[in-house]
């Protein structure tokens, strides 16, 4: 019997519909089996070591503190002007074009109140509008800001070049005057050719500095200060009449570069410290969650790891900048502890056993004729 073109048989018991029958397993869909498998295990595996490097998954023995049982550290320091500066601020170095701006509201949302952003970084416009979305006044904000218009840059250390530059800033963050604004390497160029030296401002940055204390004066930064400048920099520049002494010094501070000398000196010279790479650099950050030391903390105060370094940081005198775009993290990130004197003591030993190992340093890129940390 024939069956109209648009029907098919209906199957009889002992027949199985085609698309039914079982194909042989055939040895190239078992190694697709085999290749998927091993591919989820790969990212389960890699979940499961970001979760315990943060913290949130971590085998700990013995009786945990609760949080609430923990004193809290200063919230925020007292810089010559009288201003108070928050302890921990959101730093947005990295952080890229279209996830910025959700993370600066998530930090102003969670109790942030100090952004480090700068001109270089490209992000500028997008915190500026996140901060005119939130609620925030801007009498409760700082406003921290470095390079060519948000951190004073090394083509604009020139006098004359750096109020046009920090006006382009005050533009894009929707503000007109910075709470810090910073020299941001004691390296200055020549504004022609490529990372061409200018020995004589290098030599010495006073006029850059008058330039920023008659900014000052005009009302449009609050206070001023320096990054990345060791010691002999910094006497070299105080050795000048100032007006205004620096009230910040932005270096890089973390568990594999402590810097213990330029934080005792600058505790004896009233000169406070900034952390940037509070939890190392990009590339050390799981190494550094990962310090048996600083996991035997966290399981004792039951608290991140992370937690553990951030408060370290606010508790060795320093503000501290850690930077990131997740919100949980930018949440936890805030919250910072008294660690008991024996681990405080504990952290601090452990950091200095090692050699430090300096992670940002652009001398060899910039083809300087010396290391811009000479003399540390």
């Amino acid at each position: 019997m024939a069956f109209p073109p648009r029907y098919e048989p209906v199957p009889t018991n002992d027949e199985e519909p085609l698309a039914h029958r079982r194909k042989p397993f055939g040895t190239k869909r078992l190694i697709i089996y085999i290749l998927s498998f091993i591919a989820l295990m790969y990212a389960a595996f890699s979940a499961a070591r970001l979760a315990r490097s943060r913290g949130f998954w971590m085998t700990c023995y013995g009786p945990r503190r609760n949080q609430s049982e923990l004193a809290r550290l200063p919230t925020h320091y007292t810089l010559p002007s009288g201003d108070k500066i928050p302890s921990v601020a959101l730093g947005v170095w990295q952080a890229g074009r279209g996830e910025v701006g959700n993370a600066v509201k998530t930090a102003l949302y969670a109790g942030y109140r100090h952004i480090d952003g700068a001109w270089i970084y490209g992000n500028e416009a997008e915190v500026g509008q996140a901060l005119a979305e939130s609620d925030v006044p801007r009498d409760q904000l700082w406003l921290t800001s470095k390079a060519s218009c948000a951190l004073l840059w090394n083509n604009y250390h020139a006098p004359e070049d750096i109020e046009s530059v920090l006006d382009d800033s005050l533009s894009k963050l929707g503000t007109d005057y910075l709470d810090l604004y910073l020299i941001h390497w004691p390296v200055a160029f020549k504004k022609t050719g490529n990372n061409v030296l200018d020995e004589e401002l290098t030599a010495d940055p006073y006029p850059t500095w008058q330039k920023l204390e008659e900014l000052v004066d005009k009302g449009k930064i609050r206070n001023i200060g320096i990054s990345n400048f060791n010691i002999r920099r910094i006497e070299n520049l105080t050795s000048n009449p100032l007006k205004y002494q620096p009230a910040v010094n932005q270096v890089e501070l973390n568990f594999w570069n402590p810097q213990p000398e330029l934080l005792k000196w600058s505790k004896e010279n009233d000169l406070l410290l900034e952390a940037y790479s509070p939890l190392g650099s990009s590339t050390q950050v799981a190494k550094s969650l990962a310090v048996p030391e600083v996991k035997d903390i966290a399981c004792k105060l039951g608290i991140t790891p992370a937690q553990v370094l951030i408060s370290w940081h606010v508790q060795r005198g320093t503000i501290v900048l850690p930077k990131s775009v997740t919100p949980v993290r930018v949440v936890e990130n805030l919250h910072v502890f008294e660690l008991p004197r024996e681990d405080f003591d504990k952290l601090e030993n452990a950091a200095a056993s090692h050699p430090q190992k300096r992670v940002v340093n652009p001398s060899k890129g910039w083809k300087l004729p010396f290391d811009v940390f000479d003399g540390e």
